[in-house]
């Protein structure tokens, strides 16, 4: 299945989850902050806005903001938040949808780059960035480390959270660099109905993401294991990876 059909009406309706999650000031607030010095006053352009979590508060401190977005139930739950003269946004594919005018950064963030299922396409996603940006601009990339440290051997899936209501699992293809991520989340009844949303990804491994970059004309800038500038290291989950076009 593809992200365009995942992301429908009901899906974009149940994203936000104001204040919990990836929307808590804690997870939200330093990337906005990261987002805001990086733009250094400049347009910024966030691929994939999804319904704004982190394209409104980053409007909110100044920054002039337009997106890319692939379903239209996503940009409607935005255009609750904002109006389309305060964050334009093109309906489109990432890897070739073109907005008017030139950015100072680029990004895409909570993963997005994985929902583009094939190698070619994730470097049409770089080249499509190389695009919009000025010289010497930024593209900014958030995304997990794919930890398949957890696989015993023989074994194609791992459990990645487990809390009161809701388990999170993933089933891996390393041969083809394909994981579909399985969210179970159970009724407040503490019965046995369940609701089950699953997305497919292209897992990237931060080396195979720099020569994608350096293909389309981008050096590594920094890397660090959070928003709030963190070590990378070993046993980083995540990774904040800034390219800046040559």
């Amino acid at each position: 299945m593809e992200h365009a059909e995942i992301w429908d009406a009901d899906a974009a309706g149940r994203y936000d989850t104001p204040g919990v999650g990836m929307f808590a000031p804690e997870v939200l607030g330093p990337a906005v902050e990261r987002l805001r010095e990086l733009a250094g006053g400049g347009r910024a352009l966030e691929m994939a806005i999804g319904t704004g979590r982190v394209a409104v508060p980053l409007a909110a401190t100044g920054v002039a903001v337009a997106g890319i977005e692939l379903c239209q139930p996503m940009i409607d739950q935005l255009r609750t938040q904002a109006s389309a003269h305060d964050i334009p946004v093109v309906l489109g594919d990432m890897t070739t949808a073109r907005v008017d005018g030139e950015f100072n950064l680029v990004f895409l963030v909570f993963n997005g780059i994985s929902n583009v299922l094939t190698q070619d396409a994730q470097i049409a996603v770089f080249k499509n960035a190389a695009r919009h940006l000025a010289p010497r601009g930024r593209f900014v990339i958030e995304l997990w480390v794919p930890d398949l440290r957890t696989l015993p051997p023989g074994r194609t899936g791992s459990v990645f959270a487990a809390r009161p209501g809701y388990l999170g699992a993933d089933v891996f293809d390393t041969v083809d660099q394909q994981v579909v991520s399985h969210h179970v989340t159970f009724g407040r009844d503490s019965g046995t109905n369940a609701q089950v949303f699953r997305s497919p990804h292209r897992y990237i491994w931060p080396a195979e993401l720099d020569l994608m970059a350096r293909i389309c004309g981008f050096s590594l800038e920094s890397r660090h294991g959070g928003w709030s500038g963190e070590p990378f290291t070993a046993e980083s989950r995540d990774h904040v990876s800034v390219y800046r076009l040559s």
